[in-house]
């Protein structure tokens, strides 16, 4: 293999590489699948090679992919007025190799032009669209740096894609990552403060950041029906030609309502979730009857009837517990049902072992969490399934099946440690204990395994923990 050293060219390592072989230049270009004409200008130092050049010198070369590309930087785009042209696609083939340290060097070439920022803007709109997080941040990130108004709309923007970006598995972390982008909800468009709203909320309902949730609700809630009201005067025309929020602006409506019934629920205070909850449940005054709206409006209906069956059972009538499992039967999604089964169950001293047997392949089916999707899927149903493999143990433990108990004690130790949840992670620990003596000498040292990874995951920082 051929290795770059300080004096040495892309130009020379390929002219070396064509006497070494007893190649020509229209062979060689041949080998390549390039213009002879094109390959002897490169030579000569008559034309810039694009990368899709490069590339292809590089593979008959049997070299790496980007192998070449920390030079290309150098040799070709290290220029006073840097060539957008090239540097596009160079950006965009850098993305789909991971070759993020030469994204940033290409970005220190373009900091101080900012004739760049929108042009990087619109390219890190297309790598998060197509999912190049890393890529996307780093662009964002430069295009922020470089906005010189704080109150930039665009850089609010870049603010917003970061949070989302940013979100990961610890959730202390994302309490931080949500502080930095919250004060820039305001200077964005109207129409995607709707949706920055609703992503900002949801971490912190996954975060049981109660204050916040129903805060930010409330400030959903006001400014969709103001542009709910909007909309309705507009005429057909002047409607289809204004930015659209990513749906039907009563959703963000009824989904505030929602969310402040969930503040209730987080309270213990039933008789006002319920009354949210028949706020969201009323949708006759949409007046929208598109295929989307009655989707949501359908979600709703759901969601209303089951947490009206919730909210009553949780405010101790255990009687309407047959008609809540029949209504959730064949239902795709149960999970929240479940755990508010389990809960009540824990909270009643209710015997569900039918229930939790009936719906035992659904139990499974959630050992598997989704890795993707919105940011109510990455964030809130991850905090319900450590609540709910918690009180699946507390419920076990509490009526001897001691196996299945401390199984499920385990998974919730796992999981909650996964995303840094201290709460869970303190309430497993207090469930051990009261139940240590039902332990045989395997769960006590699976225990002592599980504290350990648990102690490890929150200490990486104590060089005493690398030498345990």
């Amino acid at each position: 293999m051929v290795y770059l050293n300080d004096t040495t060219t892309i130009r020379s390592e390929l002219e070396d590489y064509i006497k070494q072989h007893n190649l020509n230049i229209t062979q060689f270009s041949k080998l390549a699948g390039l213009n002879p004409g094109t390959m002897s200008a490169i030579l000569n130092g008559n034309r810039v090679m694009a990368v899709n050049q490069l590339d292809r010198i590089t593979a008959t070369l049997t070299l790496p992919d980007g192998y070449f590309y920390e030079q290309y930087i150098e040799e070709y785009l290290n220029e006073a007025s840097p060539n957008w042209r090239r540097i596009r696609p160079f950006l965009y083939r850098c993305s789909e190799l991971g070759k993020l340290e030469c994204i940033r060097q290409v970005l220190e070439l373009l900091m101080d032009n900012l004739l760049y920022s929108p042009l990087l803007f619109e390219t890190a709109e297309v790598f998060f669209q197509e999912g190049k997080k890393k890529a996307a941040i780093l662009l964002f990130e430069c295009v922020a740096a470089n906005e010189r108004s704080q109150y930039s709309e665009r850089l609010a923007f870049c603010q917003y894609r970061l949070f989302t970006l940013k979100l990961g598995d610890d959730q202390e972390q994302n309490l931080l990552v949500a502080h930095q982008f919250e004060p820039y909800v305001d200077r964005l468009d109207e129409t995607d403060q709707l949706d920055a709203l609703k992503d900002l909320v949801n971490t912190y309902r996954s975060l049981r950041q109660w204050d916040k949730v129903k805060e930010l609700a409330q400030q959903m809630g006001h400014k969709a029906r103001i542009q709910y009201k909007l909309e309705q005067r507009q005429t057909r025309k002047s409607s289809s030609e204004t930015k659209k929020a990513s749906k039907p602006l009563f959703v963000y409506i009824a989904y505030s309502s929602l969310l402040q019934a969930a503040v209730c629920d987080a309270r213990k205070d039933y008789k006002q979730a319920l009354r949210f909850t028949y706020d969201y449940a009323d949708l006759s005054w949409v007046k929208e009857t598109d295929s989307e709206s009655v989707h949501w409006k359908g979600l709703f209906e759901h969601w209303a009837q089951v947490n009206t069956y919730v909210n009553k059972l949780m405010m101790g009538d255990i009687s309407i517990l047959p008609k809540y499992v029949e209504y959730i039967e064949g239902k795709k999604e149960i999970f929240a049902e479940l755990l508010n089964i389990v809960e009540a169950a824990n909270l009643y001293n209710m015997d569900v072992d039918h229930i939790l047997d009936q719906f035992s392949d659904a139990i499974m089916s959630y050992e598997q969490q989704p890795s993707s999707g919105d940011v109510y899927t990455r964030q809130v149903i991850p905090e319900q399934a450590t609540r709910f493999w918690y009180e699946l143990a507390k419920y076990y433990l509490r009526n001897g099946h001691f196996s299945s108990g401390f199984r499920y004690l385990f998974k919730a130790m796992e999981k909650s440690s996964e995303i840094n949840n201290k709460t869970v992670i303190i309430n497993c620990v207090g469930l051990y204990e009261r139940f240590k003596n039902f332990a045989v000498d395997e769960i006590q040292h699976q225990y002592q395994f599980y504290i350990k990874k648990v102690w490890a995951e929150n200490e990486k920082s104590d060089p005493i923990v690398s030498n345990y």
